[in-house]
């Protein structure tokens, strides 16, 4: 059972409370189906206006892999700050690693990308995830990470 003071969602305003990126590297629109510590689907609205696609490549826009695979982390990193009540609390989040990646299909301008995460282990400083990204039901990348959690002092 959810306790009801936890959001389920997470809008935009929501997202930049809890963590620290902002355009043009906050990659993710909105995060649902929140289960608190234990996963939520994060949703990223690609369009053609990204500065990535002016060399990313000409002609040809491709959404770079490397940010699908940090959209499935800021996605992670949203869902242990919801579940944990960190909004406004400055939150940084670090990649510690990532395994078992696969690229299975282009991602482009008009696609809505969806991540969903799942906790493998979690609950202190350092957490573990397995994440996919999928378009249309289709599977674009799929990845393990594991991230550090941190607070800065001062």
């Amino acid at each position: 059972m959810t306790d009801p003071a936890i959001p389920t969602e997470a809008d935009i305003q929501l997202i930049q409370r809890i963590i620290p990126h902002r355009y043009p590297f906050l990659l993710v629109d909105k995060v649902r189906d929140i289960v608190p510590m234990k996963s939520a689907v994060g949703i990223k609205n690609v369009t053609f206006n990204e500065p990535q696609f002016q060399g990313h490549f000409p002609g040809m826009p491709v959404f770079p892999g490397v940010q699908i695979v940090e959209a499935m982390a800021q996605t992670a990193a949203v869902m242990v700050g919801v579940s944990m009540d960190l909004a406004d609390k400055n939150m940084l989040v670090y990649f510690m690693g990532i395994d078992s990646c696969k690229f299975r299909r282009k991602v482009g301008p008009g696609d809505v990308m969806e991540m969903t995460v799942t906790t493998k282990r979690g609950g202190g400083k350092v957490w573990k995830f397995a994440a996919s990204a999928t378009v249309e039901g289709e599977l674009a990348a799929e990845a393990e990470f594991t991230a550090m959690m941190e607070f800065p002092k001062g």
